[in-house]
């Protein structure tokens, strides 16, 4: 049974939105409404979960939901509002294949969903009429009122008596008027035209044919194309095209052969660090490395997107680019390592957690390519595959207290890492516990720090950093304090009462 767009549900979404979240901050009450939201959509039968996107963006969206009480990050509320929004998409169109394209039916249900629930909403009938015709049929009264306006003005000038009376009305008017502006609370009425502008794309159901004539016309495995096309190179012929390949991937495979060699003898197994940043030698060095295995996909994709793929002396070109992407792939290996001795010198931050969890997508997308290759795949293929795969390592990372992990792991390898007091003292509230140091333990890590990393490496001295974790701690304290129950959440929860043991 298929259940209509409810006015009566968005209205009810809107008004319990308002309620929970109006000057309220975000916690308990964004996972009861979504618990609420997902409740409705099963009772109204608008949650397929044999749809295998679906289940998926339903999983992510309800794992993060939980997690955003239990760990509350900026990283794990991000991750959530794109899985839910995926989940919208995906709710608009069942069958979709692609996640990039329920992204696609997500935006586009932002502006959809308001013109139906628009048309929906001033095509009912209030008393037998439709409140649009109403509203249309009410103009012809427009230009009456004017020239009434008029009579009165010319009335108002040629009699002092009427002017009065006049005068009179309109001061109460405008009093009226007062009194209602002074009484209304806007912020309120503004926050419950968000809410329901948010409930309308949440609940109602519109088509984007464009994209779902597109996902009906794709497909995973790619044909024979007899019609010649217009080639890139414009070479005349199918073996000039093959041979071209040959030429390139024989090159860029030596070529690539001794960088990682070079990696493999430097970098794997005789690093040695002499005071550098690695500033350079990670930072720089890993970005080059990751556009360098991107081209080299595009480089691979190119040559197989067509009928290459059905030349029947195509297996040395095919060899070329099995060895190509196994070597594309010692590469991400490599810069794995360089962000290893990265994280050995100077412990953890983002963006070295980052490199790892992109490392590991990109690990997964040569592995794709070489599918590819080997099972006559399209292009589609390797976006369905590399987007769902983008999309669960974002749901998996995005469960980890990663605040937490780095503060503890830089704090235990003080004693063999960089003690970055300046970047720690900046993590989130709910780490305060574990940034609440004595002076004697800081104290009992300087001297290594000291003689290891000398100036400029120290960019906050101890002193300012327990005077700047004291201040944030009683910061912390009253604000937890002043919180309602509706922005509860375990991980502040936690460091609140910790702090106070």
């Amino acid at each position: 049974m298929r259940y209509p767009n409810s006015l009566s549900a968005v209205f009810v979404s809107a008004l319990l939105l308002t309620l929970l979240f109006f000057r309220q901050g975000i916690g308990l009450n964004l996972l009861l409404f979504e618990c609420l939201l997902f409740t409705w959509l099963a009772f109204t039968k608008q949650l397929p979960l044999g749809k295998t996107l679906v289940l998926i963006t339903f999983l992510g969206t309800f794992t993060t939901g939980i997690f955003t009480v239990l760990i509350y990050s900026t990283f794990v509320y991000t991750v959530h509002f794109i899985s839910l929004f995926l989940f919208v998409g995906v709710l608009n169109f069942n069958s979709i294949k692609l996640l990039l394209n329920a992204f696609g039916m997500a935006s586009a249900t932002i502006f959809t969903s308001q013109i139906a629930f628009a048309k929906q909403f001033f095509g009912r009938k209030v008393g037998g009429i439709k409140v649009a015709n109403f509203l249309w049929k009410s103009r012809i009264f427009v230009i009456p009122i004017l020239i009434i306006g008029v009579f009165l003005t010319i009335y108002s000038f040629s009699n002092p008596i009427f002017s009065d009376y006049l005068g009179a009305f309109g001061e109460l008017l405008q009093n009226g008027i007062t009194f209602l502006f002074e009484n209304i609370n806007f912020p309120l009425f503004f926050t419950f035209l968000f809410c329901l502008f948010l409930s309308v794309f949440l609940l109602y159901r519109t088509a984007v044919p464009g994209i779902q004539n597109y996902e009906a016309t794709v497909h995973s495995t790619l044909y024979r194309n007899k019609m010649r096309k217009r080639r890139f190179f414009k070479l005349s012929a199918l073996k000039s095209e093959y041979k071209a390949g040959i030429f390139l991937l024989v090159i860029l495979n030596l070529l690539l052969l001794l960088l990682n060699c070079i990696d493999i003898y430097w970098v794997w197994f005789n690093f040695e660090w002499d005071g550098q940043t690695l500033k350079q030698f990670v930072h720089e060095g890993t970005y080059l490395l990751i556009i360098s295995i991107l081209i080299s996909i595009a480089v691979v994709l190119y040559f197989f997107r067509g009928n290459l793929n059905f030349y029947k002396n195509n297996k040395w070109l095919k060899y070329l680019a099995y060895v190509w992407v196994a070597q594309n792939a010692i590469l991400a290996i490599s810069v794995a390592i360089r962000n290893f001795w990265y994280i050995k010198h100077f412990a953890l931050a983002y963006k070295r957690i980052g490199v790892v969890l992109f490392l590991l997508l990109v690990l997964y997308g040569l592995f794709t390519v070489f599918r590819k290759i080997q099972k006559t795949k399209t292009a589609f293929y390797l976006f369905q595959k590399n987007t769902l795969a983008l999309y669960l390592i974002l749901i998996a990372s995005s469960l980890v207290n990663w605040d937490s992990v780095i503060a503890k792991y830089n704090f235990n390898n003080a004693d063999n890492s960089y003690l970055h007091l300046a970047y720690l003292s900046n993590l989130s509230d709910k780490t305060l516990p574990l940034l609440d140091k004595t002076k004697g333990e800081l104290l009992e890590t300087y001297a290594f720090q000291q003689e290891k990393f000398p100036y400029p490496y120290f960019t906050m001295n101890h002193d300012a950093y327990l005077e700047k974790i004291e201040k944030r701690k009683k910061a912390f304290q009253q604000k937890w304090e002043a919180k309602n129950i509706l922005a509860w959440n375990l991980a502040e929860y936690q460091a609140y009462h910790n702090l106070l043991e």
